[in-house]
């Protein structure tokens, strides 16, 4: 159904992950018994609304996120973001729809017991409210990777062919590995796929990994100073790749020039290309530079000229910094998949949910350090196409988005911005170091300031889809 009605994806993706981020809050204030009088998914005008027990459920107009309403001495501080609060002032009228003359404020006239506010509760306690949303988030991603991984299997690269090898200063022996050489055996234990070389080396414990190719043994000392890491060989070993193109990012330079999925490159500069590295080794150097093309289609030769852009990149094994070419496509699929059990499943999702968190952390690191470029950031029209694109793909694609953009909400929401977890959770340790709770005055600029730093980002990062889809719309219309 949903490759025949895509705009469900948004939906599905949006609407999941806002969900779950809220009932963890939810259902730690229940725990508390923290009244919580609305749970809405969405801000602004209601689109429904409905009360069950002493909350009210509402679905709003603005899909851009949702909050859980708790009672709250400083209620007057959070109205203006969440709309209404639980004041008197606040409440329904008799006669008002809604009404309930059993209830407490706002939909009736009994006041809320203080023993039931949000700043009653211990800082244990308002702490672990504040990150169940977080921890919800992570959840749903472990789940949805681990049920992804038991329902299709897991990712195996099944070539032990090297594409190419990158220069590591402190590994000088790693150059007796020659690209074309097939990895037959890691620290004398045999090898049949990319991901056994990969989790061997990983899982040295002595002094040195020994990598048996068809042509003899190279021994590369590894954890003493002065040697790379397990995880730096790992890095400067690439996989053999053909070079077909199994993916163009819209408005990339490769889009632009005409470059479509399923071509094979056979020739960049008039020079013969044999595997997606050799493309690499290419275009990297080649910056705002005009490369000619010449790609396999259909079984025609199609000449192009691509123009790689500068992009910021770090080096995964040397960590430095340095401005590389990009023409915006990706290889096809290397990989193959390979039935698994529960267990196995289980630690693939653990393993999946903690790498995509260090990438986003590093995005963010990078974001900080001006590594990484603030055009870079995708705001929700590109959350949209990308869940628009992946209900086009199918199930399996729409739920690894779910899991990315759970863990994005889950990092993201940490950062210490006053409206978001992380800036809520350090004004509490804040107020019980000080001693005492900060004036309403401090706390309503304090969130006004996290409504503006939001905003900005959210305005940055909106105009930054809207480049990007001019761009593929250029594109489109001019080739």
């Amino acid at each position: 159904m949903l490759t025949k009605l895509p705009w469900l994806g948004p939906l599905i993706v949006f609407g999941l992950v806002v969900f779950v981020h809220e009932l963890g809050h939810f259902i730690a204030a229940k725990a508390f018994r923290v009244y919580a009088p609305r749970f809405s998914i969405g801000f602004g005008p209601a689109l429904l609304r409905k009360r069950f027990g002493e909350t009210e459920y509402v679905l709003a107009a603005l899909p851009l996120g949702g909050y859980v309403r708790m009672a709250s001495r400083h209620d007057a501080e959070t109205s203006f973001i969440e709309g209404g609060g639980e004041a008197e002032t606040d409440a329904l009228k008799p006669g008002q729809k809604g009404y309930d003359p059993e209830a407490m404020m706002p939909f009736g006239p009994k006041p809320v017991p203080e023993n039931r506010w949000f700043e009653s509760k211990s800082l244990a306690a308002r702490l672990f409210i504040m990150i169940a949303g977080v921890t919800m988030n992570v959840l749903l991603a472990f789940v949805v990777l681990a049920a992804l991984a038991l329902a299709y299997g897991e990712p195996v690269i099944a070539t032990r062919v090297v594409g190419a090898v990158r220069p590591v200063p402190t590994a000088p022996a790693l150059s007796g590995i020659q690209p074309g050489d097939t990895i037959v055996a890691v620290n004398g234990a045999a090898v049949r796929t990319w991901n056994d070389i990969a989790e061997r080396i990983d899982r040295t414990s002595s002094g040195a990994v020994v990598l048996r190719t068809q042509r003899g043994d190279v021994t590369v000392p590894v954890g003493t100073p002065g040697t790379p890491t397990t995880q730096q060989v790992i890095g400067a070993l690439d996989f053999h790749i053909t070079p077909v193109i199994g993916d163009v990012l819209p408005g990339s330079p490769a889009k632009r020039a005409g470059l479509r999925v399923g071509d094979t490159i056979m020739t960049i500069a008039h020079q013969p290309v044999q595997s997606w590295s050799e493309l690499q080794e290419r275009v990297t150097p080649a910056a705002g530079t005009d490369l000619p093309f010449e790609v396999r289609r259909g079984g025609k030769l199609v000449a192009l000229t691509i123009r790689p852009e500068p992009t910021t990149q770090k080096d995964a094994v040397t960590g430095t910094t340095r401005s590389v070419g990009k023409i915006g496509a990706a290889a096809a699929d290397p990989t193959t998949r390979e039935p698994i059990g529960v267990g196995d499943a289980l630690i693939a999702g653990a393993r999946g949910t903690w790498i995509t968190a260090g990438k986003i952390v590093g995005t963010v690191r990078g974001l900080i350090t001006r590594e990484v470029s603030v055009r870079q950031l995708g705001g929700p029209i590109a959350i949209t196409r990308a869940s628009v694109a992946a209900a086009q793909s199918g199930l399996e694609s729409l739920f690894y988005l779910i899991a990315l953009l759970s863990v994005n909400v889950a990092v993201l929401n940490l950062l210490p911005i006053p409206i978001l977890d992380g800036g809520q959770i350090l004004i509490n340790v804040a107020e019980s170091v000080k001693g005492s709770p900060f004036s309403a005055r401090t706390r309503e600029n304090i969130l006004r300031f996290g409504l503006v730093a939001i905003l900005l980002i959210f305005v940055m990062s909106t105009f930054n889809d809207v480049v990007m889809g001019v761009k593929d719309i250029m594109a489109k219309l001019f080739g």
